[in-house]
C-alpha cells in the first residue's frame, strides 16, 4: 500500500505516468489509481494495452514522446512519473535520442508546474566493468554497454539524464533520476523471464559466465519507494541507484526457481565485446535517503512464482518472457 513519506502523500494527487502499460509502470499505476487521479500517456501500440490501463482507473491519452504533442494532456499535475523509454534494435541513434532525451525534456517542460518529477533511468548507463562483484555507485563512470538487442539504449539514456538534469535547473523543477537495476513482478522483469525460459524447458541465456551480480527489486518495494523518491527530488537533480538490498546472481535465482518448480536450469553463455560482467549496486546513497527495502529476494521470488504461475500454469494476461526475448542475447536488467 502507498504510504506517506514526510511531505509527500500519494493520495488525492493528480499524477502523470508515462508508459503506463509497461512492466514496471502498470502495477504502479494500478495501485496509485486507487487513491489518486492518474493519467497515462503512451503510444499504446500493443493491442489491448490502452483498455487494460483504463480498466484499472487510468485516464489514457495516446501520445508519442518522439512527436511531443501534449495538446490533449493536462498540465496541472502534482507529480510526473516518467517511466516510458525507447529500447529497440537497430542503430537509429537519432530516434533513440529523440524519444529518450528530447522527449524527456519537452515532457518536463509541459509538466513544469509539478511539485516534483521522477525520471527512471537505468544501470545500463554505467561503463562496463569486468569485475563480476563490482558495486556500481552513482559516481561510477558512465559509458556504452554495447547491448546487442538494444545498441542505442545506454547512450540515449545517458543523454536523457543530461537533459533531465538541465531541465530541472531551467524549470526549477525538483527532480530525482533513479537508475533502475533488476526490477521484477508477476508482470515481468529479468528474473521473471528467466523463470519463463525454465518453465518452457529452454536454456537461460546469460550475458557472461561467472558470478554476474544483480540487485533485484520487488514491485512492492518499487511502489512503496515512489513517494520517497519524489520527496528527495531537488534542484539540481538527485541521482540515485534504484535496486534491491540483496546481490544475487542469475545462477542463484535460477537454482531457487528450480527448487520451487522442480525444473533444472540450463545455462547458455554468450559473451560479446565490451559487455559488463557485473551489474550489482552500491545502495549506500539510496538507503541513506529513503531507507532499506522490505522484500528479501527469496520471499519476492517465491511470490513471483506463485503469482505468475498460479497452480503451475502461466497467467495469460501478460507477455511470455521466453517468447519476448527469443531473439535477444540476454535481457538488460530493466
Amino acid at each position: 500500500m502507498m504510504e506517506s513519506f514526510q511531505g509527500v502523500t500519494m493520495r488525492g494527487q493528480k499524477l502523470l505516468i508515462t508508459g503506463p502499460a509497461g512492466q514496471i509502470a502498470f502495477p504502479l499505476a494500478e495501485e496509485l489509481a486507487q487513491h489518486n487521479e492518474v493519467w497515462g500517456i503512451a503510444r499504446f501500440s500493443e493491442p489491448g494495452s490502452q483498455e487494460r490501463c483504463e480498466k484499472v482507473g487510468v485516464h489514457t491519452v495516446v501520445c508519442d514522446l518522439a512527436k511531443a504533442d501534449f495538446s490533449q494532456v493536462p498540465d496541472d499535475f502534482d507529480y510526473l512519473l516518467h517511466l516510458a523509454t525507447f529500447q529497440g534494435g537497430g542503430l537509429d541513434y537519432d530516434q533513440a535520442i529523440r524519444v529518450n532525451a528530447e522527449g524527456t525534456g519537452l515532457l518536463m517542460q509541459h509538466c513544469r508546474k509539478a511539485k516534483a518529477a521522477l525520471v527512471v533511468s537505468t544501470f545500463s548507463t554505467y561503463k562496463p566493468n569486468d569485475d563480476p562483484h563490482f558495486l556500481f555507485k552513482e559516481t561510477s563512470p558512465l559509458g556504452d554497454v554495447n547491448s546487442p538487442h538494444a545498441p542505442t539504449y545506454s547512450m540515449s539514456k545517458i543523454a536523457e539524464e543530461a537533459v533531465a538534469r538541465t531541465m530541472a535547473r531551467l524549470l526549477n523543477l525538483p527532480t530525482t533520476i533513479a537508475r533502475m537495476n533488476a526490477s521484477y513482478s508477476w508482470n515481468g522483469g529479468l528474473p521473471a523471464y528467466h523463470l519463463d525460459w525454465m518453465m518452457n524447458d529452454s536454456e537461460v541465456s546469460l550475458r557472461a559466465p561467472g558470478s554476474t551480480g544483480y540487485n533485484p527489486i520487488d514491485q512492492v518495494d518499487i511502489n512503496a519507494q515512489v513517494p520517497k523518491l519524489c520527496e528527495i527530488a531537488t534542484v539540481p537533480a538527485t541521482i540515485v541507484n534504484w535496486a534491491g538490498d540483496d546481490m544475487v546472481t542469475p545462477e542463484q535465482w535460477c537454482a531457487y526457481f528450480g527448487e520451487l518448480t522442480g525444473k533444472t536450469p540450463r545455462f547458455e553463455y554468450r559473451e560479446y565485446p565490451g559487455s559488463s560482467k557485473g551489474g550489482a549496486s552500491d545502495n549506500t546513497k539510496r538507503i541513506s535517503l529513503i531507507g532499506k527495502c522490505e522484500v528479501g529476494w527469496k520471499e519476492g521470488f517465491k511470490k513471483l512464482w506463485e503469482q505468475r504461475y498460479p497452480g503451475g500454469k502461466r497467467r495469460t494476461d501478460m507477455p511470455d518472457g521466453a517468447a519476448a526475448l527469443q531473439n535477444s542475447y540476454v535481457a538488460d536488467a530493466n
